[in-house]
């Protein structure tokens, strides 16, 4: 059986790059690698989780503390996809939200992604009240 090392502390600048360069989601360079890092290094809570040293999966969290949390960055390296990582992450992050007693979690996620969600409980919006976003380029 494989154990996995999770970790509160925020992985290397290296190592978050790399596994960020796997995601697709910087295609644009709206942002600098140096901004991204500082945007997790400013979260309020965020997991790391690692195969031994290598660097494999990240989510973060942000969050008031109190009333308004916010899932993002769920990263998971290719190698490792479908191996239940993303849901070791996950559950990580909603075992803090819960004993921090934060009752209402929210995120986004990428087309396609929404059952790998709701099996861990989240429901999609109610089309009558969609989120909303404002983007500048």
């Amino acid at each position: 059986m494989i154990v996995y090392t999770l970790s509160e502390q925020h992985p290397s600048f290296e190592d978050y790059r790399a596994l960020h360069q796997t995601t697709g989601w910087n295609a644009k360079k709206l942002y600098t690698y140096d901004q991204l890092y500082q945007a997790i290094c400013s979260s309020w809570y965020s997991i790391s989780i690692y195969d031994e040293e290598k660097f494999i999966g990240y989510s973060r969290i942000i969050s008031d503390g109190i009333y308004q949390t916010f899932i993002c960055d769920v990263m998971v390296h290719p190698d490792y996809q479908r191996q239940g990582i993303g849901t070791t992450v996950m559950e990580a992050l909603l075992t803090h939200c819960k004993n921090t007693d934060l009752k209402w979690i929210q995120l986004s996620c990428a087309k396609g992604k929404q059952s790998f969600y709701q099996q861990l409980g989240f429901t999609e919006r109610d089309p009558d009240a969609p989120g909303m976003m404002l983007f500048y380029e």
